[in-house]
């Protein structure tokens, strides 16, 4: 037995007799098919992941039915996650940003978004335990952080051609690398669809702790609506504040398969609203089904709705660290960044393993 997890029946799940978990089928399809195909998680070790071997009955088989529920109750265990350094869980939203842009620039379109820089490298084993990083730049073949948020967005990187579009906003951009991804609208009436392609490297710094810290925000009034607010107000020193984050985020300008769907998770697959969720990467394989037992904000009044619903690992993120942690993807639009934006919640994390998983990880014999 593993201390983290407890197996659970299906039957003992609050709400599962009652869900649908088709829309939850389809995106665990849309990962089956980048596991058999390339298996982007399988490249490092992870915790409770399996090999790929472990998942490929489980994957092929998706394939070959249209019962979802049935799919899940006779191909999977069911098991509640027990975090001892988060014994209540903490589910978080994130969303896909949709602004103004231009693909050239000009008056009132001012702020870059850039490629990957051709000089951000993959540090080597040894190099990383020089620097304390995983990825940066060599000067003269030495390993050296890469440039900084204030440098880059000081003109560093100008006269690279490496800009893919400009924003009004310093804040827009902000929050575009926050969220990992976003939609850029054109006057034309076209659209950009920008992906994540890499970070600096450097450390990431959450603001909202830092106007906390301050006594700026209370700890219970943070939420990106509140930061954008303080922003607004305090354009210089917010951003004097941004800088403080000097970890960056590239991008790629990407075409993506179905509209309706959002951006491409860490798995390389197109998100779905309310179905793909971002989980530590070192502990839950992607393609992970995982049920989910919270609450979400409703409204700018934040009353709180229960939210019990099937999710799959599709995504990953530098703050989603640790068991019974998660971040729900929203969608895009002002709706999605409504609920997104002030989740903070409590909950209950059910993780489901193919019978060959658990087996694998000596949970079932």
């Amino acid at each position: 037995m593993n201390a983290n997890l407890s197996r659970v029946a299906f039957t003992d799940i609050p709400g599962w007799a009652q869900h649908d978990p088709t829309a939850a089928f389809l995106a665990f399809r849309r990962s089956c098919q980048e596991m058999l195909e390339q298996g982007t998680g399988f490249s490092r070790a992870v915790k409770f992941g399996g090999s790929p071997s472990s998942w490929r009955e489980v994957c092929v088989a998706a394939f070959e039915t249209q019962h979802a529920q049935e799919f899940f109750e006779s191909r999977f265990s069911a098991w509640q996650v027990k975090d001892g350094e988060r014994p209540d869980g903490l589910f978080t939203g994130y969303f896909e940003p949709e602004v103004e842009g231009s693909r050239s620039g000009g008056p009132g379109f001012h702020v870059p978004i850039y490629r990957r820089p051709d000089d951000l490298v993959a540090f080597t084993g040894e190099e990383q335990r020089q620097t304390g990083l995983t990825v940066g730049r060599r000067i003269r073949g030495a390993a050296q952080p890469y440039l900084t948020r204030r440098e880059i967005e000081g003109g560093a990187l100008t006269g690279q051609d490496l800009e893919i579009v400009w924003l009004k906003d310093w804040a827009d951009a902000f929050f575009i690398q926050i969220q990992g991804s976003g939609r850029v609208r054109f006057s034309d009436g076209s659209s950009m669809r920008l992906s994540f392609a890499a970070k600096s490297g450097l450390p990431y710094t959450g603001i909202g702790g830092l106007l906390v810290d301050r006594g700026v925000l209370g700890p219970d009034e943070v939420s990106m609506q509140t930061i954008r607010k303080w922003m607004t107000a305090h354009p210089i020193d917010a951003r004097t504040l941004m800088w403080e984050n000097q970890s960056f985020v590239f991008f790629r300008d990407v075409k993506l398969e179905d509209p309706h769907l959002g951006a491409l998770g860490a798995q390389h697959v197109q998100l779905t609203p309310q179905r793909s969720l971002a989980a530590d990467r070192f502990l839950w394989m992607f393609g992970t089904p995982v049920w989910l037992d919270t609450q979400v904000p409703t409204g700018d009044e934040r009353r709180p709705a229960e939210f019990r619903q099937l999710l799959i690992v599709q995504d990953t993120g530098s703050a989603i660290k640790g068991l019974a942690r998660g971040d729900v993807y929203w969608g895009f639009g002002e709706e999605a960044a409504r609920v997104a934006g002030p989740m903070k919640s409590e909950g209950r994390m059910t993780v489901l393993l193919p019978h060959a998983v658990a087996a694998e990880l000596g949970l079932e014999t």
